[in-house]
């Protein structure tokens, strides 16, 4: 064997030794979560619940991992995944250019569309940027969808308003405070069939363009943690292989989420 052989596989073996005291071996994965976005997620009898928090549930049997979930305020929740507070987010958090520049992300889990709402009695029809010039428009803070409103409506003339819990922002509508709401589809129907729901109706058309409102949602992750976005990927791809990910899709949507 030639002294350059030696070197290289040398080199190879110091390497996979490295490799493998470095990598971190994963027994428990704690989850941060918002708590405050129906039916994804939200607080019922101080336990968190819904669509991400079963989903993540599944995933991390797959992954034969312990979860444990932490409820942080949306504009929080990517600095306390980079503090170390946890170690994924499972938030319904949209996968966008903007967001991969602070961190990692696993394939999606969900893709819904976004929509205006706006009271029953407006004489909205139209709901392009030219359109709604004038208009006072809200959406939850640091959100594809306020993005989209600065990005877009802000431009052409419409009031913007923002919010720290979408919540806030569907009682500004209800009250009369806002001319209309974009948020995703589903969460609005989910508010629609409520009482306070009620005053709302959807308005022009559905919003896909992945420019402002991503690939889809997907678990959230320090970009050190390569792993773990393996072991997500993969256990995403089991849950929906076997049937998991319909018996919980279809136990709060009557059509399919992914």
């Amino acid at each position: 064997m030639s002294l350059f052989t030696r070197l290289a596989a040398a080199a190879v073996l110091v390497a996979a030794a490295t490799t493998g005291v470095s990598a971190k071996e994963w027994k428990t994965v704690r989850i941060g979560t918002e708590g405050a976005y129906p039916p994804f997620n939200y607080v019922e009898n101080n336990e968190l619940k819904g669509f991400d928090i079963d989903i993540a549930k599944a995933l991390c049997e797959k992954m034969k991992v312990t979860c444990t979930f932490t409820a942080q305020d949306w504009d929080g929740i990517i600095p306390a995944l980079l503090a170390g507070k946890y170690d994924a987010i499972v938030a319904s958090m949209s996968i966008t250019e903007e967001r991969k520049q602070q961190i990692a992300f696993s394939k999606k889990y969900y893709n819904t569309p976004a929509n205006f709402v706006a009271p029953k009695d407006t004489k909205i029809t139209d709901t392009s940027p030219e359109a709604l010039k004038g208009k006072v428009l809200g959406a939850q803070g640091s959100t594809i969808h306020s993005n989209y409103l600065e990005d877009v409506y802000a431009k052409a003339g419409a009031e913007v308003k923002l919010y720290g819990k979408q919540d806030e922002a569907n009682l500004d509508l209800a009250n009369g405070r806002l001319d209309a709401i974009l948020a995703d589809k589903v969460v609005l129907l989910e508010w629609m069939g409520t009482k306070e729901g009620e005053c709302c109706k959807f308005v022009g058309s559905e919003y896909k363009d992945p420019k402002y409102f991503g690939e889809g949602v997907g678990v959230g992750i320090r970009k050190d943690d390569a792993e773990l976005v393996a072991m997500f990927n993969k256990a995403i791809d089991e849950i929906v292989a076997d049937g998991t990910y319909k018996k919980i899709n279809d136990k709060y949507f009557p059509f399919s989420v992914y």
